[in-house]
């Protein structure tokens, strides 16, 4: 029991020492946070194309308006932070989720976007969050903070679907 207590503690070490990383750099969270909004945006698009259920929909449009605006306002704090932002796309898993989606059909399309939303949002709401708490740029520090309540509101509101 004790040698299995000094291998956890030695598996937790080198974690700890992940977890005390310096903050993310103001760049970094510029790319991120542009990538997550992308694919809100993208994956909602497609939905939206195909599916025939009103909450889904009215919340797939819901994603695209409040994603393009926290694009634009991430953008603008980064301008005002001294930044020049590339224009956003999806990372790799994001890409993979889409594909993954232009795969699906009919009510599997639904359900497999009900399921990504939720895993995005989580990820999304611990992105901005962080930020808002250890950024290190003025404005994109508080543009992350105006986003934490939207993106808990999608995450509350998929999670309820």
């Amino acid at each position: 029991m004790n040698r299995f207590l000094m291998l956890a503690a030695a598996a937790a070490v080198p974690l700890a020492a992940v977890q005390a990383q310096a903050p993310m750099t103001p760049a970094t969270y510029v790319k991120m946070a542009g990538a997550s909004d992308q694919y809100e945006i993208q994956s909602s698009k497609l939905v939206l194309a195909t599916t025939r259920n009103a909450k889904l929909r009215d919340f797939a449009n819901q994603m695209v308006t409040d994603h393009t605006k926290s694009t634009a306002d991430v953008t603008a704090a980064a301008k005002a932070d001294g930044l020049t932002p590339m224009p956003p796309m999806p990372d790799a898993d994001g890409l993979k989720k889409l594909a993954a989606l232009r795969a699906a059909k009919g009510a599997a399309r639904d359900t497999l976007y009900v399921q990504q939303q939720k895993m995005a949002h989580q990820k999304a709401l611990k992105l901005h969050t962080d930020y808002s708490s250890a950024g290190t740029a003025t404005n994109l520090k508080s543009v992350a903070a105006q986003i934490v309540p939207v993106v808990q509101m999608h995450y509350d509101m998929v999670s309820a679907m």
